[in-house]
């Protein structure tokens, strides 16, 4: 599946789209800056639904009734990323993305991370994210087969049974 075709996705789920998130760090060239910018204390650049077209696009199709969410799998001590990342989730969900974190010695290893769109009716698909061994993308596999979404939809339920919000998340961690 291209990067192209994945991207496309997005744009043409009907129901939901969820995200199953596993690695402690990414490698994602467009972040750069803005992790060099957390790192030095920084302020970051702003990142809203003004200004960000992956936020624009959750906070249009919300509205149209369409559903995000994500679980974030973490291990501790967190990773310089992944507190990063809590900051940019603060913002996805204020766009109206379901954000949730659980700690691996909770759910074990999941399995590769993956979007999971639509789950449950005829038009559901997945793309499993293949990473480097440090978080850079190598590609992305379409999965079409029912058993195999079945499965994927069974880890969903797993993490989201064993998660908690964003928020309480935070308020735990300050």
């Amino acid at each position: 599946m291209t990067g192209e075709e994945f991207a496309a996705l997005f744009d043409t789920f009907q129901h939901t789209a969820f995200r199953l998130e596993c690695l402690q760090t990414y490698d994602v060239s467009q972040e750069i800056e803005a992790v060099r910018a957390f790192r030095e204390g920084r302020p970051r650049p702003e990142r809203s639904v003004r200004t960000s077209q992956w936020l624009r696009r959750v906070a249009v199709s919300t509205a149209q009734g369409k559903q995000w969410s994500r679980v974030r799998v973490v291990d501790y001590p967190l990773t310089e990323y992944t507190r990063y990342e809590l900051v940019g989730y603060v913002e996805s969900q204020a766009a109206g993305e379901r954000i949730q974190l659980v700690d691996t010695d909770q759910v074990g290893d999941l399995g590769p991370d993956f979007w999971l769109f639509d789950a449950g009716t005829p038009e559901a698909c997945a793309v499993l994210m293949r990473y480097t061994v440090d978080g850079q993308i190598e590609g992305f596999e379409l999965v079409t087969d029912p058993a195999h979404l079945e499965r994927l939809q069974t880890i969903q339920h797993a993490a989201e049974t064993h998660a908690v919000p964003l928020n309480e998340f935070l308020a735990r961690s300050a």
